[in-house]
């Protein structure tokens, strides 16, 4: 009797560390928790417009993941969107002439902000604001004003 209460016991050990472990590896996945987040700097940016932008969208540089976004507010006074960018701190030697776009992941995919390394000496660090932004190419705009001038085209002769 005593070793199957042993057994019974082992089990539910088990099985609770399975249960922990899952719940770790689900918040680490889907990046809704800090718990793993690694030292880093904050970085903001000001854009006219960020599209479809959320916060935890990635950061790259070349493709590579550095970073992520972890606030978006508005400016009250320039109505223009300040983006908060989390850089790994292993990143430390992005110059700070950099220009920073937001782009898509593929034609209908997520946006993200990719930064294009420029040629200055100095670097960005905590608190750092970066001057050379691109807003996200917005495909409804896009697909409107080409509607638009296909509308118009030929119609200049008509009386």
């Amino acid at each position: 009797m005593q070793s199957q209460k042993t057994m019974d016991t082992l089990v539910g050990l088990l099985l609770l560390a399975a249960i922990i472990s899952l719940t770790i590896l689900a918040f680490k996945v889907s990046g809704l928790t800090s718990f793993f987040k690694p030292e880093g700097y904050k970085v903001t940016v000001l854009f006219d417009d960020i599209g479809q932008l959320k916060v935890r969208a990635p950061v790259k540089i070349g493709g590579v993941k550095i970073g992520d976004v972890v606030n978006i507010n508005l400016d009250p006074t320039t109505y223009r969107a300040v983006v908060t960018l989390y850089i790994d701190k292993r990143v430390n030697d992005i110059p700070d002439d950099s220009s920073v776009s937001i782009l898509t992941a593929g034609l209908l995919g997520d946006n993200y902000i990719e930064i294009t390394p420029m040629y200055s000496k100095t670097y960005l660090k905590d608190g750092s604001e970066v001057q050379d932004s691109h807003s996200a190419m917005i495909l409804e705009k896009l697909i409107g004003q080409l509607l638009f001038k296909i509308g118009n085209t030929g119609n200049g002769d008509k009386k």
